[in-house]
């Protein structure tokens, strides 16, 4: 230190070669130091990618418990259109699901359409439809009904016998099927009001989905009668 402190204040002299050698040694030094910086020191793709990346974290359904729940990590790098297009899906789950269940409880209930009598619940139904020629009709206006439904519930403006309308999609968030005909309101909430009813659908088919699951696993189990009260 005191070699240095003096090749520092000692005038341009005849003694700047005898330091010489500690010069050089410190800049050395200096450049091996900013090397092993800039080793580890993010590169510039690095960077593009971490700004490219979505936060999803604040999006409708991250929420407490779980928070923003992506075990699968299905979402690491994702772009906002793919998670609009998994958003789309859980949507629809969710909204199979709590007919399903609705759909599942009415008929182990007892309650059926007239002639439909001795049809039984759950999955006993899909045999006995189809041992008969009425049932068939049925199972077939069904498969029908589920045509139609799956070809009403769409964004007209991006698929369907309307894609090619002028103009952007009404369309407000994944799963907003109105196409600018059924409204029941919405229009009129605030976006806070919105906000909270999106979420309460999302929270209702997620459990629907895990529901209409438990009922199935619990019939093919032979103990449905364990959870549900028998009538």
């Amino acid at each position: 230190v005191a070699q240095t402190k003096t090749a520092i204040f000692f005038p341009l002299s005849n003694t700047l070669p005898i330091h010489t050698p500690n010069i050089m040694m410190k800049l050395a030094l200096f450049a091996a130091l900013a090397g092993s910086a800039a080793a580890f020191a993010p590169s510039p793709v690095a960077q593009t990618k971490t700004a490219l990346s979505a936060d999803f974290s604040g999006e409708i359904g991250a929420q407490q418990p779980l928070g923003f729940f992506d075990p699968l990590g299905l979402m690491e790098n994702a772009e906002q259109a793919e998670f609009d297009r998994l958003r789309g899906v859980e949507i629809k789950h969710g909204r199979v699901s709590m007919l399903a269940v609705v759909g599942y409880l009415v008929t182990y209930a007892g309650v059926r359409f007239p002639g439909a009598e001795d049809v039984p619940s759950g999955f006993a139904a899909w045999g006995a439809l189809a041992k008969t020629d009425a049932g068939v009709q049925v199972l077939a206006q069904m498969g029908l009904s589920f045509a139609i439904f799956e070809a009403a519930n769409r964004d007209q403006w991006a698929w369907g016998v309307q894609k090619n309308l002028e103009g952007e999609s009404p369309a407000e968030f994944p799963g907003d099927f109105r196409n600018g005909a059924l409204d029941f309101g919405w229009d009129k909430m605030s976006d806070e009001m919105k906000t909270k009813k999106r979420a309460i659908e999302l929270n209702n088919g997620r459990a629907a989905q895990m529901g209409i699951l438990g009922l199935m696993v619990h019939e093919k189990l032979g103990n449905i009668d364990a959870i549900l009260p028998t009538y």
